[in-house]
């Protein structure tokens, strides 16, 4: 038997063990301009005064069509964008515009999810040790995380990490941070949060840029938080997952794949049309070393929890795995309902999970299964691996 299996046993036999770091609360939150799938191609055409682009436009329809993506949220407004027309532009110097909402934003938008955390899990916010704030959406000092700890009144002393430009597979590599630090600082409470605003990449379309379109089609807003510790006081914390491991990998050759650069017109993004199908072909060996050691085998025995960096990616995923349809559902019905939020994606997608768990009165929190595993795809291209241990289900435990 493994330590990790000795970690977990534990808490049945009444040893002493330091036991791993559990998710304690989620929380979630979008902006309010919801826009639907189906007719963003015209507003896009519209509002960046493009619409004489008719084969543009016929093409960004299709792949709006074919995104599998029905509702997406953003802070940007029609208002906003004809106040500051040069966002409309393909290469228009807008840094400044971009920059001055982000920085307000940002933080807003992760207070909103932190709040919700923090009434989930119960206890006061000054027993909160560590923030660790992850955003790819616009930069600033003092940061997100500075700001973040003012708007929610946190105790000046708490100690903050700011994950600034990590992009999609940053909701995997805050799991990885907050289990090293809940695990090595007794008694610490690790709020996490993930907040992303894609202002920062919307422009007009470009004829010789039609890759651009891809992002426009594809992104939304959204924040999502987490409170994790360990040593749960079980009289008054409900753990939902522990953390077991975590783990990054870069897949060799392939920093070609994902690429985005800041410049006076924001932040530009490419993203290569073979970057599903190099996640793919590494994604089984990935996966073998994180869940081996745990004596996992059978891929359909646990959930699943992946980063919906497209359709193609989740398609891929499953056919590579051989996967049974249901087991990306909460993947799919995340990336459905919001789009790609980047970093706050696979948090998400574990609320989702842990929601439906409670609705259909399973067991776990894990959709009745125990294992899970936790995927995010990031520039690199990096995969960021967790393995979860679901805990008794909510409704279970009362």
């Amino acid at each position: 038997m493994t330590s990790v299996h000795k970690v977990v046993d534990a808490e049945n036999t009444g040893e002493t063990q330091h036991r791993l770091a559990s998710i304690l609360a989620i929380g979630t939150a979008n902006p309010p301009n919801c826009y639907i799938q189906e007719d963003y191609a015209d507003y896009y055409f519209r509002v960046t005064k493009s619409e004489h682009m008719v084969s543009l436009k016929s093409k960004f329809k299709r792949i709006c069509d074919k995104s599998m993506i029905k509702n997406r949220y953003m802070v940007l407004t029609e208002e906003f964008l004809k106040d500051n027309p040069n966002m409309c532009e393909y290469s228009s110097p807008s840094l400044n515009t971009r920059q001055d909402l982000l920085i307000t934003e940002v933080p807003k938008l992760g207070k909103e999810a932190a709040t919700k955390a923090i009434k989930e899990w119960g206890l006061p916010k000054s027993k909160i040790t560590h923030v660790i704030f992850c955003t790819t959406s616009g930069i600033d000092m003092p940061g997100a995380d500075y700001q973040l700890t003012k708007l929610l009144g946190l105790s000046l002393s708490v100690n903050r990490l700011m994950m600034y430009q990590q992009g999609c597979s940053a909701g995997g590599m805050v799991l990885c941070l907050a289990k090293d630090l809940a695990e090595n600082n007794k008694g610490s409470r690790v709020l996490v949060v993930c907040s992303e605003i894609m202002a920062t990449i919307f422009r007009g379309p470009n004829e010789d840029h039609v890759d651009a379109l891809v992002g426009q089609a594809l992104f939304g807003d959204g924040a999502a938080a987490i409170i994790v510790g360990s040593d749960p006081d079980l009289a008054v914390e409900r753990p939902l997952f522990e953390i077991v491991s975590a783990n990054q990998t870069i897949i060799p050759d392939t920093e070609m794949a994902i690429k985005l650069y800041l410049r006076e017109d924001g932040l530009k993004l490419h993203l290569h049309k073979d970057a599903p199908d190099m996640i793919s072909e590494h994604i089984e060996n990935i996966l073998m070393k994180a869940v081996h050691p745990l004596g996992l085998r059978d891929w359909n025995s646990m959930f699943w929890v992946v980063h919906p960096g497209g359709r193609r990616i989740l398609d891929l995923v499953e056919l590579k795995l051989n996967l049974d349809k249901q087991k990306l559902r909460a993947s799919r019905h995340v990336l459905s309902e919001y789009g790609n939020m980047t970093s706050g994606c696979v948090l998400f997608i574990i609320n989702e999970m842990r929601n439906k768990s409670m609705e259909d009165g399973e067991s776990t929190t894990g959709e009745g299964l125990d294992w899970g595993v936790v995927f995010g795809f990031g520039p690199g291209l990096t995969v960021e691996t967790a393995v979860l241990h679901s805990k008794p289900s909510p409704t279970m435990q009362n």
